[in-house]
């Protein structure tokens, strides 16, 4: 009983009828959102029945989780179903990058620049999801990332806007299908609304300050673009932007996310407290400081209340009192309501309770393929000196060393707890496999992933992923230097466990640990030619390793199939196409280093000015990143025509067509995902030195020649004046195509009011 099937009036009409008949109390505990394991009374099941619960996140023990098949999650919809409205529930899930069938982390999805892929990887989700009861995700996250230290920068699409929501719609058409009452979609939450991935010192929490022009330009663009993709639900942000936090903010939720059920954080309204925020005059009741924030996130425009226990248990007083009106209450269960009735819970709350469907789409073969070739297609070959890679299948030896070559416990990344270790393949094994039994394949450990033992405990949160060899360090370096040196090429497979990225796993020191890194200096100390393999959820400082390690590829954390698809790569079965939609700095201190930074009164540039003093904006360092965003190589070689304009004059209603040839003269086929990006060179405001609008990724035979085509407006120069009012100056623009950021041959044109 979608909105897609029937008429809004047909839906507002049984919404009217079914507020009708609702007590207070019921009212309020639709608007409740809880996990099954801290129930409001004694009994999850219990409070169910008793309508004092809208939604579950999770199963109904601290083991299902939504994971064991619709069979772990009926008997909370069987329970709704006997309340005295039989109401169904919302039954939530954190699917972030795959249910069981894992794939790669968001950040590394986006380095595919493919929003086919981006759609088919969320419907393949979606499909998995739902067939195991699940009708509510939360996902897609859409914040910006700028900061590499915050480890949520792997759950996001990188730090640009344009790119950000196009991936954030695609998330969202994938979820949610065509039909959002179908038993294989699900309802999508975008989050975290708004400006959580700008937190001060990239500290996960942290609150963020920045002027209103940028938060509209770059942090809100991709949460309008999944609410206009439509997006039918949001979450909140835990961090205050500008002094206010979200689930207060009254102001950006109304204009941004009308129409939208707009659900807390978990634990997010009681954390206001810690916030130090009062009502909209600054007062709190002290005794109970919950009742206050409770009110004001209602009147914020929250409707629903993860794990706060606010809404149920105080807003009944605040009403008696008059402090939030009945019309507030109704309007936040109708949301919630609306939402159940657009997801078809009413026509069939056991839609997606089907065991046929989940033995065909829990962990479908199709998936398992599927995710390989993203795998693949989302690495990113950072150095390749000498053409060392693709590896020749027909050596005699190879070494494979590192802490996370032999591992499936990290190998999927944070946010994957749906994921069973069991179904991941190693980057050894998958090596192994590539190879076959005519090169001897030899491993070592080599060394810990760290050898912080309070950093372990850290990281086991979730479940063992990280131990200590009870081996000395040097017993087991020793160990990998030796099969080093029998062998012909040692890959050595490196970087962060999985729990080093994610949510409350930000760091200081973004490099590879230095035990892992001391490992590396050993085994480029052999003389023999070793390939980096990273394994990571963020960039990376790598300064040494870009100096001295003739190849290194970024594999990010891939998913169940990234053993075999690295093993795709490294031996030339696929060619890598992959490009950075972060900027990688040098040094941690140079963060953020966005590459559409304005360009200041003093820019300094060494090709241009050596010798003045502007250059030295760091005396012990670059000012520019490591790796620009867009970068990325391949096997093979691009060159590229200069880009042309249909026109170089154009009044305020033409469109621009840009064109450029990019031909294949190298040996393998392969992708190359083409950029252009614009400069306002003079403005009413300080501008970005540039901004990504368009690409266009190109398959191309050897000795093939394409032509990318890309169309600009009005509407592509368009930022928001001091008044946040959104417009575009006319004058002249430069337009810059090329492989990435940095590399770009450029055009002027100018545009006429």
């Amino acid at each position: 009983m979608g909105t897609d099937s029937t008429s809004k009036r047909e839906m507002d009409d049984f919404l009217d009828g079914l507020l009708a008949k609702m007590s207070l109390a019921e009212k309020l505990g639709q608007i409740n959102l809880v996990t099954s394991n801290v129930p409001v009374g004694d009994n999850i099941l219990a409070d169910i029945r008793d309508g004092k619960v809208g939604g579950i996140l999770g199963g109904l023990d601290k083991i299902s989780f939504g994971v064991n098949g619709p069979d772990g999650l009926r008997p909370a919809q069987e329970a709704a179903l006997q309340s005295r409205l039989g109401i169904p529930l919302l039954l939530a899930f954190d699917v972030i990058h795959g249910h069981q069938s894992v794939f790669p982390i968001p950040l590394a999805l986006s380095c595919a620049w493919d929003m086919e892929r981006v759609r088919a990887t969320a419907r393949f989700a979606a499909r998995e999801a739902s067939a195991s009861g699940l009708n509510w995700v939360f996902s897609p996250m859409v914040d910006i990332g700028r900061d590499p230290r915050w480890g949520r920068i792997a759950e996001g699409s990188g730090e640009d806007p344009f790119l950000g929501s196009d991936i954030a719609r695609a998330m969202i058409e994938g979820l949610q299908g065509q039909d959002l009452s179908a038993p294989d979609s699900v309802m999508a939450c975008v989050k975290h609304f708004v400006g959580y991935g700008a937190p001060e010192a990239g500290r996960d929490y942290n609150n963020a300050d920045m002027s209103p022009t940028r938060l509209h330009d770059v942090y809100l663009p991709p949460f309008k673009a999944a609410v206009d993709a439509g997006a039918a639900s949001a979450m909140m942000s835990f961090s205050a932007v500008n002094g206010m936090p979200s689930h207060a903010d009254s102001e950006l939720l109304g204009a941004f996310l009308g129409g939208v059920l707009k659900v807390s954080d978990f634990d997010g309204i009681p954390e206001l407290i810690a916030h130090g925020l009062g009502d909209e005059a600054g007062r709190i009741d002290e005794a109970d400081p919950l009742q206050t924030l409770s009110e004001r996130a209602l009147r914020a425009g929250v409707q629903m209340d993860m794990m706060g226990w606010g809404f149920i248990h105080r807003l009944e007083k605040a009403l008696a009192e008059g402090r939030v009106s009945q019309a507030q209450i109704d309007s936040a269960c109708r949301a919630v309501l609306e939402a159940k009735y657009k997801l078809g819970l009413f026509a069939d709350p056991f839609a997606r309770f089907d065991p046929e469907r989940a033995k065909r789409d829990v962990l479908a073969p199709e998936y398992a393929a599927a995710a390989r070739e993203t795998a693949a297609e989302c690495c990113v070959l950072l150095k390749n000196h000498g053409g060392l890679l693709p590896l020749s299948k027909t050596l005699g030896s190879v070494a494979v060393i590192g802490p996370l070559a032999d591992d499936t416990r990290n190998i999927t990344g944070p946010w994957a707890f749906q994921g069973d270790p069991a179904h991941a393949v190693s980057v050894l094994d998958g090596i192994r496999a590539a190879l076959g039994n005519g090169t001897k394949v030899r491993h070592a450990k080599g060394a810990n992933i760290t050898e912080n033992r309070r950093m372990v405990e850290l990281l086991n949160f979730a479940g063992p992923k990280v131990d200590i060899d009870p081996r000395p360090p040097a017993e087991m370096m020793a160990e990998a230097i030796a099969i080093a040196q029998e062998s012909e090429v040692v890959i050595a497979v490196l970087g962060e466990a999985a729990e080093m990225s994610g949510e409350a796993a930000s760091r200081l020191d973004i490099g590879i640990p230095d035990n892992q890194r001391d490992l590396l200096k050993a085994l480029v100390g052999t003389g023999k030619k070793v390939v980096l393999v990273l394994m990571h959820g963020r960039p990376l400082t790598l300064p040494w390793e870009n100096d001295h390690v003739p190849a290194i590829l970024a594999t990010w954390f891939g998913g169940h199939q990234a053993g075999p698809a690295i093993a795709d790569l490294l031996f030339g079965d696929k060619v890598p196409s992959g490009k950075l939609t972060t900027s990688w700095p040098h040094h941690v201190g140079q963060v953020p280093i966005p590459y559409d930074r304005a360009t200041t009164g003093r820019p300094g540039n060494p090709k241009e000015d050596p010798g003045k003093y502007t250059t030295r904006c760091y005396l012990d360092g670059s000012s520019e990143p490591l790796f620009p965003f867009g970068f990325g190589l391949s096997y093979t070689h691009f060159v590229y025509g200069a880009p042309q304009a249909d026109k170089v004059e154009l009044g305020p209603d033409d469109m621009l067509t840009i064109t450029v040839s990019v031909s294949n003269h190298g040996k393998y086929a392969g992708q190359e995902i083409v950029q252009l990006y614009l400069t306002d060179p003079v403005a009413s405001r300080v501008r970005p030195s540039k901004q990504l609008r368009g690409y266009a990724k190109l398959a191309l035979q050897p000795g093939e020649t394409k032509t990318a085509r890309f169309t600009l407006s009005t509407s592509d120069l368009e930022f928001h004046d001091g008044q946040l009012n959104r417009i575009w100056e006319p004058g002249r623009f430069v337009i810059g195509v090329g492989p990435n950021s940095r590399d770009l041959q450029n055009l002027e044109i100018r545009w006429h009011k």
